[in-house]
């Protein structure tokens, strides 16, 4: 097993937690349909807030898995893509997707099980 405090490991750590959490999954997905405007990714998705939308938008960009294209006009035109990079995360993404529907009932029975023991432990 690797050390978890190699520099592999803490990169692929802090890779993972970036373009796992729940903005970029639904920024990156969003995305895959094509490119979009700040405020229709807003729309799009309606729980996250215009500033961790822009937070996720720019680690998204510093990351090489959205471009962000400035059009001159009044008031300027702001498109974000995703790259090539970006669009290579979309199957993985799926796959994930794919994986957590097909085992949703697992999970909860998992959870519940997990629970009442927990009950029990508390009563006892």
């Amino acid at each position: 097993m690797k050390d978890p405090n190699s520099p592999v490991c803490r990169t692929i750590s802090d890779l993972l937690s970036r373009i796992g959490d729940k903005w970029s999954v639904l920024v990156v997905t969003t995305l895959g349909d094509g490119s979009r405007r700040f405020n229709e990714l807003r729309r799009e998705i309606p729980s996250v807030s215009q500033r961790m939308l822009t937070l996720t938008l720019r680690n998204l960009e510093r990351d090489g898995l959205v471009s962000r294209a400035v059009t001159p006009s009044i008031p300027p035109r702001v498109d974000y893509a995703l790259t090539d990079l970006g669009r290579s995360l979309l199957s993985p993404l799926s796959a994930l997707s794919e994986w957590a529907v097909a085992n949703v009932g697992a999970i909860h029975a998992a959870q519940e099980r997990y629970d009442g023991e927990q009950d029990q432990k508390q009563a006892a």
